[in-house]
């Protein structure tokens, strides 16, 4: 038996493409990133992309009447849910969206087929091209099965919003200019008071990095005339429905909700910056704006990119609203960095210059 079937695991994609000088945001309706696949009889899993786009790959262990399933997600929308019927050890593929703006292609195994989640890897054969080998599978009875053509080139995966990079200023003095007194930003510091968030390296609290970088952006926007409301500004304990309360109510521009990831200690070479909305359009261009700026201060942090996301805070503001992850407080690369109080600087002029970009857009 393999050990620790009954967990979900994740497994990273083995190769994680930057978008390079050009960040693309996700927005409801781009099309998927996956451009065609086969499973042949040998057990390999072949998937031609669009080039630039991020996968993930999980696991799910089987039980007795259900059997072990694979699953990967691919950025972009798919046009037509569909099941296919499997052959052999496989019981069926399924395509579908788990969630708006996104593509889960699904392998479901026969009850009894045994997988070693530690030798399924999802690996980048080139800036287009991925496999994962089913190792150990038995295949008799397996016949290829796909859609698509393998064998053409992948356009650059470009989904919609489009940014033009610019620097991050290294002070105040290089940050962008915007009309004084005629916005109003709320910017939100993630957890707090009793609820630390996450814990990482060296006992790092995502609390104490987020609420210092919250504070200089603060500080940073009000220094170029941005009227700024923060939802805390102390360690103190805000649930969540009164953060967004009190962005609904002021009547903001824009809401930044700022945190840092994590994941399982024993995971530190995952490192990485992203950035979340909800729906709408114009906190897709917020984010894109954000993330940019945040990976430009953050060298060889992968590009986790702008994804959609189902956050309280950012699904029940009525305003553009974003939640920037700034990095792993778990992560090899990025947890020195968290705590460096130089890196918190960039970061918060990192911040403020995406939302005063995004500002300085409005009409």
């Amino acid at each position: 038996m393999v050990s620790a079937q009954s967990r979900r695991l994740a497994l990273l994609a083995a190769v994680c493409l930057q978008l390079g000088a050009l960040l693309s945001a996700l927005p409801a309706r781009a099309a998927s990133a996956l451009a065609a696949w086969a499973l042949t009889s040998e057990g390999v899993l072949q998937l031609r992309t669009a080039t630039g786009a991020r996968l993930e790959a999980f696991f799910e262990a089987g039980d007795r009447q259900r059997g072990p399933r694979v699953w990967i997600d691919f950025p972009g929308e798919l046009s037509r849910p569909r099941k296919l019927r499997g052959s052999g050890p496989v019981r069926q593929i399924r395509l579908g969206k788990p969630n708006p703006g996104a593509t889960r292609l699904v392998l479901e195994f026969q009850p009894g087929t045994e997988l070693d989640p530690g030798r399924l890897k999802l690996v980048g054969t080139a800036k287009d091209r991925w496999t994962m080998t089913f190792e150990g599978l038995a295949t008799r009875g397996l016949r290829s099965i796909g859609e698509g053509d393998l064998t053409r080139s992948s356009g650059q995966w470009s989904p919609g919003i489009r940014i033009q990079p610019t620097k991050t200023p290294v002070d105040p003095s290089g940050l962008p200019d915007v009309p004084r007194g005629r916005y109003r930003v709320v910017i939100d510091p993630g957890h707090g008071g009793p609820d630390p968030g996450a814990v990482g390296i060296r006992g790092l609290r995502e609390t104490d990095v987020v609420l210092d970088v919250s504070l200089q952006v603060a500080q940073l926007l009000e220094a170029k005339g941005v009227q700024v409301v923060m939802t805390r500004t102390a360690e103190v304990d805000v649930d969540l429905p009164p953060r967004v309360a009190l962005a609904n109510r002021v009547g903001a521009s824009a809401f930044v909700s700022i945190h840092a990831n994590a994941i399982s200690m024993s995971r530190p070479e995952v490192n990485g910056i992203e950035t979340f909305y909800f729906s709408d359009p114009r906190s897709a261009r917020l984010a894109a704006h954000v993330q940019q700026q945040v990976l430009n201060v953050s060298p060889g942090s992968p590009n986790r990119g702008v994804r959609r996301g189902r956050f309280f805070v950012i699904r029940r503001t009525t305003m553009p609203s974003i939640l920037v992850e700034t990095g792993f407080v778990t992560g090899r690369l990025d947890s020195p960095r968290l705590a460096n109080q130089g890196h918190r600087r960039r970061l918060s002029l990192a911040i403020a210059t995406g939302i005063l970009e995004y500002l300085r857009g409005l009409r």
